[in-house]
């Protein structure tokens, strides 16, 4: 009868052992499978990242924002040589030539700057995805967790029945919440790339001001808005590699059962600061 009972309760430890481990494997899974999820994203160039949007919003900023543009050139521009003019007291005296030659090329670069107004937006994104994809490649090869490791070291069969039975409910409960964790870091991956998307469709218009001393504000605050935007992705990287050495170092914790909630709370860090990088990355650059 012994035999019976003791074969019973072996069973049924491996039964929750074999949940817990699973549970585990799941948690520690998708927090790998985050940091490359983030990476990919986020070291993606607009054109990379989806190619029939990317076509639909350049054509929709060449065919009706760039007309735009022209239009607001142009009023800036006369209003600028008008300006010039008056400050010379109209022609009457102190008339230097050479400062319409200085007007017919600011001219021909507001214009050249305009016509290639994607080529500099694409630019620098460009050089963002260079510093991101550098940045993914050491924090994603110094901080994956070992799962096989991980799962060891918590000497699972030391625990008796009862203490099983919590932790493989806490570890469901947990590896469930950071599934809905995970999409809404998605949310926020994918928002990013709409914002940068919106932005760039309007990209002539303030592009078209840059020259300009009084109205070159638009322009400015554009770029240092559009290379928050590029850089933020530096920041998602360096906030998805802090949680994931946070997530190693709860892997040495002696208590399992408050190291796998905070799991669960790491995730909502995690969330909260991605949330927060487009504020930081338009302060550092002074967008606004």
């Amino acid at each position: 009868m012994l035999g019976i009972l003791e074969a019973i309760e072996n069973w049924v430890r491996e039964m929750l052992i074999s949940g817990i481990e699973a549970n585990l494997t799941r948690m520690f899974g998708d927090v790998n499978d985050k940091v490359g999820e983030i990476a990919a994203q986020v070291g993606q160039t607009p054109q990379g990242w989806n190619s029939s949007i990317f076509g639909i919003m350049q054509s929709l900023s060449e065919t009706v924002i760039l007309p735009i543009a022209g239009i607001i050139i142009t009023y800036v521009l006369t209003i600028e040589l008008i300006t010039m003019v008056m400050d010379k007291n109209s022609f009457h005296d102190n008339v230097d030539t050479f400062m319409f030659f200085k007007y017919i090329f600011k001219a021909g670069a507001a214009v050249l700057i305009v016509a290639h107004t994607f080529d500099i937006t694409m630019g620098i994104f460009d050089v963002a995805q260079h510093v991101v994809s550098r940045a993914a490649g050491v924090i994603s090869g110094q901080t994956g967790v070992d799962i096989d490791s991980a799962i060891a070291a918590m000497n699972l069969e030391e625990y008796e029945i009862p203490e099983l039975l919590l932790l493989i409910i806490e570890t469901f409960i947990v590896s469930f919440a950071m599934r809905i964790m995970g999409v809404v870091i998605t949310v926020i991956l994918y928002g990013r790339m709409i914002e940068i998307y919106l932005t760039c469709s309007v990209a002539p218009i303030p592009m078209a001001t840059i020259t300009n001393k009084e109205w070159g504000q638009m322009g400015n605050n554009y770029l240092r808005g559009l290379m928050a935007l590029a850089f933020q992705g530096f920041f998602l990287m360096l906030c998805v590699g802090i949680y994931a050495v946070l997530v190693n170092n709860m892997v040495t914790s002696d208590n399992i059962h408050a190291a796998v909630f905070s799991v669960a709370s790491y995730t909502v860090m995690l969330c909260i600061a991605m949330m927060k990088t487009g504020t930081l990355a338009k302060s550092i650059f002074n967008a606004h």
